[in-house]
């Protein structure tokens, strides 16, 4: 299941950029608000995620950066959602996700499902031990992803790997 692909870096001197990133994180604040609908859907499924690693995969991790940034900090300004004592670990997670990606794509030039798997384990284990030692004390919150957010992190990989296949062919 991969494909060779055309995939973009595009700069910040770039229009096209901020366009991207824009309807990125205009994705990243709908599908947080449809979760959210769900108890606990938010930490079960982990939407806040989704449209980062979508735009940093097949953008460049410029429009992910962009997006990895500001959609949790528009979100929680809006919503109140994530809470601003979860956000610096939300938005370490989420640059660490958009440079991941970026990375991938950019080394790889093609989109699996393994290469997705290899950015979500990334961001998340290394977010993951990020949280702990700059965020909170406790281990235990900061495995949460692991412990309730595998259904989130399987959608990143295989959704996220049908989303960028789909914008291959727009």
């Amino acid at each position: 299941m991969e494909s060779v692909v055309k995939l973009y870096s595009l700069p910040y001197s770039n229009v096209k950029t901020y366009g991207a990133a824009l309807l990125f994180v205009i994705g990243n604040i709908a599908l947080p608000q449809l979760f959210h609908l769900v108890p606990q859907g938010g930490m079960t499924w982990l939407p806040i995620y989704f449209f980062t690693l979508v735009g940093a995969y097949k953008y460049g991790w410029k429009v992910g950066l962009l997006t990895a940034v500001a959609s949790p900090l528009v979100n929680s300004a809006l919503f109140g959602m994530p809470a601003p004592a979860v956000l610096p670990a939300i938005l370490l997670k989420s640059v660490l996700l958009a440079i991941g990606a970026g990375y991938v794509a950019h080394r790889f030039r093609k989109v699996s499902v393994l290469a997705l798997l290899a950015v979500v384990l990334f961001y998340q284990c290394i977010g993951t031990l990020g949280e702990w030692a700059f965020f909170t004390d406790s281990f235990y919150a900061a495995v949460q992803d692991f412990r309730m957010g595998i259904p989130g992190m399987l959608l990143q990989v295989f959704g996220g790997y049908a989303f960028i296949r789909w914008l291959i062919q727009k």
